[in-house]
């Protein structure tokens, strides 16, 4: 099947690269990076890594599901990602009585490889500069929705005329805010399969105590093997699939890495906003950021209290708990780092100084002399309105009856449509997912800790009037008010709600005018969408233009800068070098870890720093194979590569191309490198190579994974 998307992503771009931050497109490492890379110590080409040719390193990177990345490590399919990427899957195949997410899973043989609906892996075949079709016909001073619907014009033109090969899919994505379009090749692979997690406490150690922060001791990673047709090309799920030859798969060094060694991350990173405007970034340092974690701090707070006491409780809540709490740090960590930083004050100089440069160019003054006013004064005119989305968004996403209630409201508004049947399978999934791991108990406690937010944080304007109402009616007592709503509700009864939807739904739907909490959803999401959304989407398509303007000027008033695009899940690399840093004043922080700081953090029985009976045995015996030295067991180490979400699971690359770890977080006060990347306290942190492999064989006892890959380098004790 060839599918086409277009990715409408409103990237913020255009800024010049400080130290060696950056996150730049493959394609274009031999013109822009590749000098640089080999003076840091590289030892490759740019066509070593990105060819459209013959075999080279992007070939054995993979987006893993659309959320992280992958890296082929075999010629028989096998893919290392994260622990933390592979844990919906592992989640999906635990029960009490086989608990892969306490005791870890590992298949003997390929026929104990578990398959996984819906995840799949993507390969990029190619990426082609296409800016000129796409942008072909705009003019300066377009209205933003005219000059959209030309660019859609323009990309369905080029769909007709772009050669796919089979099994092929294309997609076009925006850069630097829309001055730049490019297309990705793909080929996507559809079966997927577990092969092997360690227990969480390896894969997860530490939790949410030692999320986001250096130094780490946590093995986060897991192993899935691609499967194919007959013919190596994809194919839905069929026992009679073979695993997948790859063109390149990667190989593992043993040798480990020091101070100062060239490192690179090849990947998928989310989304970055990296030439935000001053106030944009003072807005997020003081009120968007700590609004979201004042929601999520109530939240999480039922959510563990709960888990603590019960092992059922904890199997349904860990895949939540871990998403939300995962973002709550990291907004912490970013106001940290851009306090810490002066990120504001930075981008203060900066655009002192672009302005100056500006101004000195007649030309250029007259044709971009106030944009970045303007774009500043829009973000102040925005700021009331994103701080109620937040709010509003932080709270229906987090109470579980809100969400259920509100994907039966989608069901609704799709009926006699000739999408309905696709809407009814989606919400048929989703219901039934969202049931299985339901407490009302629990999700009832969440609604009276997240309401007092809505109810006493905002303008009393951005408020639902049915929300003053019931709150009025149930004597301003939450406890009261969530007790009314979840003793009555016909909307947590699974079985009515599901054969309802199946059999008749109309009567179903009949009860959002009579249950008060369809009732509450339906009036905080008609205020929203009615009070909230338009103002929002006026604003925000201000800001797109703007934004876009200011890119362009930077472009041509910095000639003598190198521009990097803002993240937007496209394939990308980013370099640099081992290193530790500074965290605080009087704190040295080094770059590795070693197996006895997990033994340090060792508490028995606790939830983040258990540590499995055989893994205490081998570290006692110092049975650590050809994957310790010195008799050391490594673990972890850090390095200054410019990273985000959809980095987890990146490859770790040293200076010949070779596999020497497993990128999955980023230090806790370098977090805000989204936003500004700043060398002496931005680092990423990544699993040592040599650790997954020490778990997989002498852990797990699972040597036929090891058999399957190409080791160099190392001589381990």
């Amino acid at each position: 099947m060839k599918k086409w998307m277009v990715l409408l992503i409103g990237i913020l771009t255009i800024g010049f690269a400080k130290a060696d931050e950056g996150m730049w497109l493959p394609q274009f490492l031999e013109n822009l990076n590749e000098k640089r890379m080999q003076q840091l110590g590289m030892k490759l080409t740019a066509k070593d890594i990105y060819s459209i040719n013959k075999g080279s390193l992007k070939d054995a990177i993979v987006s893993f599901g659309g959320f992280c990345t992958g890296e082929v490590v075999s010629e028989k399919g096998l893919v290392l990602t994260n622990h933390h990427c592979g844990f919906e899957s592992i989640q999906k195949h635990s029960t009490l009585d086989k608990n892969y997410i306490r005791d870890g899973f590992w298949a003997r043989n390929q026929t104990e490889e578990l398959p996984n609906a819906g995840l799949y892996v993507t390969f990029i075949v190619r990426i082609d500069d296409v800016s000129a079709q796409v942008l072909k016909g705009v003019e300066p001073g377009m209205m933003e929705n005219e000059r959209q619907s030309r660019i859609d014009r323009n990309i369905n033109e080029l769909k007709k005329t772009t050669v796919l090969g089979d099994f092929e899919n294309g997609f076009v994505s925006p850069f630097f805010d829309g001055n730049k379009y490019y297309l990705f090749i793909t080929e996507t692979f559809n079966d997927v399969r577990l092969v092997g997690a360690p227990p969480s406490s390896i894969g997860n150690f530490g939790q949410d105590s030692d999320n986001w922060m250096w130094p780490r001791h946590t093995g986060d990673f897991s192993v899935f093997r691609i499967y194919a047709g007959r013919n190596n090309k994809p194919a839905a799920y069929s026992p009679d699939n073979v695993p997948y030859i790859p063109k390149k798969a990667l190989t593992i060094s043993l040798k480990g890495m020091k101070q100062d060694d060239f490192t690179m991350i090849f990947g998928f990173p989310g989304r970055t906003t990296e030439y935000l405007p001053s106030e944009a970034v003072q807005q997020i340092v003081s009120v968007n950021d700590p609004a979201k974690i004042m929601v999520r701090d109530q939240a999480l707070a039922v959510m563990k209290r709960y888990m603590r006491a019960d092992e059922g409780l904890k199997i349904k809540y860990a895949s939540k708990y871990a998403g939300i709490a995962n973002a709550w740090k990291k907004w912490q960590g970013e106001v940290l780092g851009l306090t810490r930083t002066g990120g504001v004050q930075k981008k203060l100089d900066y655009e002192a100084a672009f302005t100056q440069r500006l101004n000195a160019d007649n030309n250029l003054k007259n044709r971009y002399g106030t944009v970045l006013q303007d774009l500043n004064s829009a973000y102040k005119d925005i700021k009331p309105f994103g701080l109620t989305r937040d709010y509003y968004l932080e709270t229906i996403s987090k109470i579980e009856l809100f969400v259920i209630i509100n994907r039966l409201r989608t069901l609704k508004a799709a009926t006699g449509k000739p999408n309905y049947e696709k809407e009814y399978a989606a919400a048929r999934d989703k219901l039934t997912e969202l049931y299985k791991n339901l407490s009302p108990t629990v999700d009832r406690d969440i609604f009276a800790a997240l309401l007092p937010v809505y109810i006493e944080k905002q303008d009393p304007a951005f408020i639902a009037p049915v929300a003053k109402q019931q709150f009025e009616q149930y004597g301003k007592n939450y406890q009261q008010w969530a007790a009314a709503l979840y003793g009555n509700s016909v909307f947590l009864d699974s079985a009515k709600v599901m054969e309802a939807i199946k059999t008749d739904p109309s009567a179903l739907y009949a009860l959002f005018d009579t249950d008060p909490a369809a009732q509450l959803v339906s009036g905080m999401a008609a205020l929203y969408d009615t009070g909230i959304t338009p103002k929002l989407n006026e604003l925000q398509a201000r800001i797109n233009g703007l934004q876009r303007s200011y890119m362009q000027a930077q472009m041509e008033v910095l000639t003598d800068k190198k521009f990097y695009p803002d993240a937007n899940s496209t394939l990308r690399v980013g370099f640099g070098k081992v290193d530790g840093y500074y965290p605080a004043d009087g704190i040295k922080y080094d770059y590795y870890t070693y197996l006895y700081g997990v033994m340090e953090k060792y508490v028995p029985g606790d939830y983040e720093f258990d540590v499995p009976e055989k893994l205490r045995q081998l570290y006692r015996k110092k049975d650590y194979g050809r994957y310790g030295t010195n008799g050391k067991m490594p673990v972890c180490f850090i390095a200054s590569n410019h990273t985000t979400g959809g980095n987890s699971g990146s490859p770790a690359l040293d200076a010949h191309g070779n596999l020497v770890g497993i990128n999955f977080d980023r230090v806790w006060e370098g977090t805000m490198s989204d936003v500004n990347y700043d060398a002496s306290i931005c680092r990423n942190i990544m699993v040592d190579i040599r650790y997954v492999l020490f778990i997989i064989d002498k852990y797990a006892g699972a040597g036929h994974l090891i058999s399957e890959m190409k080791l160099t380098g190392g001589s381990g004790r």
